[in-house]
């Protein structure tokens, strides 16, 4: 079940980023983010207090969390977006973290499924997400949900210097992909 995060689930999303970063910093996993830098603490305190940060919940557990809003990130504006749509009418999926232990059950793309929706019922058919080149997990998997590669951009991104950020778009309209 995704819904959107209670102040008690910030503790689980946090203990998903760090999963991820011991996986990384293990050398399990390339995602390119950075301990203490991003995702931190701060990350998900901020979503929730925005209202933008979402949880899946399997079993009691938290499994999964996103950011998803209306926010497009300044590094966006040097990107070659096929569609030029109007700001109000994107939405953007920021930060999705699946714990490491429950990698490739499908949480990742039920996700993303559950993004498109909320985009659709809050009027954006216009969809954007983003990810580093080197994640390449990440990119075959929004990729083969018809995700389009609008381009690389060159950055510091999140406090994170020399990321190569991969910006992915998608239009749907009414659950069509156009």
């Amino acid at each position: 079940m995704i819904r959107k995060a209670n102040r008690e689930d910030i503790a689980s999303v946090v203990k998903i980023y760090d999963a991820i970063l011991d996986d990384e910093e293990a050398g399990n996993r390339r995602i390119g983010w950075v301990r203490g830098v991003y995702p931190t603490l701060r990350t998900a305190e901020e979503a929730f207090e925005k209202g933008t940060l979402f949880v899946c919940e399997d079993d009691g557990k938290i499994v999964a969390a996103a950011k998803i809003d209306r926010e497009q990130v300044p590094e966006y504006a040097d990107c070659h977006w096929e569609y030029d749509a109007p700001a109000d009418k994107v939405m953007v999926l920021h930060t999705l973290v699946v714990h490491p232990a429950c990698s490739r059950q499908g949480y990742g793309s039920e996700f993303v499924h559950f993004y498109e929706k909320y985009g659709l019922e809050n009027g954006c058919p216009y969809l954007r997400m983003d990810t580093n080149r080197i994640n390449s997990a990440a990119r075959k998997m929004y990729t083969s949900m018809g995700y389009k590669e609008a381009g690389v951009v060159a950055c510091v991104f999140n406090g994170i210097p020399d990321v190569r950020l991969v910006c992915f778009e998608k239009r749907k309209v009414h659950g069509i992909k156009c």
